[in-house]
């Protein structure tokens, strides 16, 4: 069976909005600095979980992770919306935003039961690697759509995308 080739990632038009975005270089810059905080915090959530240890800058990480996914999903946004002319669920990346949701809910569920003491110490950490494993997929689902449009670049020619081509969320 012959398959039609997929479609571009990207028009021309949007390709040139991208790599002309300011928003590109925030994404690019955003993404790895939020995957660094994402492992940091991580092993410090995780030795809390262990030891019983840390409980303080567990927390701490875990707001600071938090902030850093809301700043890059605002940017997202408006990178998205300089892009593709919305400010989500562009049918290029419709489902990687649609799990951003999710993330999001997550990691603001964390934020709640942490101002309400909803949950004890132990129960908001367990909520926080939760947000953790979605954040990994949805990076995942980002990474992916980076390599795709990095393949289509170079089967059309054009331009390899810039780093952080869109956000790596959550």
């Amino acid at each position: 069976m012959n398959r039609p080739p997929p479609r571009p990632l990207y028009t021309p038009a949007q390709r040139q909005r991208r790599d002309a975005s300011p928003w590109t270089v925030v994404q690019g810059v955003l993404a790895p600095l939020q995957f660094l905080v994402f492992l940091v915090s991580l092993v410090l959530v995780l030795r809390c979980l262990a030891t019983g240890q840390g409980e303080v800058l567990a927390t701490g990480s875990v707001l600071v992770k938090t902030l850093a996914l809301y700043a890059i999903m605002v940017t997202g946004c408006l990178w998205e919306k300089a892009v593709f002319g919305r400010y989500l669920f562009a049918p290029a990346f419709y489902w990687e935003d649609v799990f951003s949701m999710a993330v999001l809910a997550l990691h603001t569920a964390y934020l709640v039961a942490l101002a309400t003491g909803w949950l004890d110490t132990r129960q908001q950490l367990l909520l926080a690697l939760a947000a953790y494993a979605s954040y990994a997929i949805n990076a995942t689902q980002f990474l992916l759509k980076l390599r795709a449009a990095r393949l289509d670049a170079a089967r059309s020619g054009a331009a390899s995308p810039a780093p952080g081509t869109r956000r790596a969320t959550s």
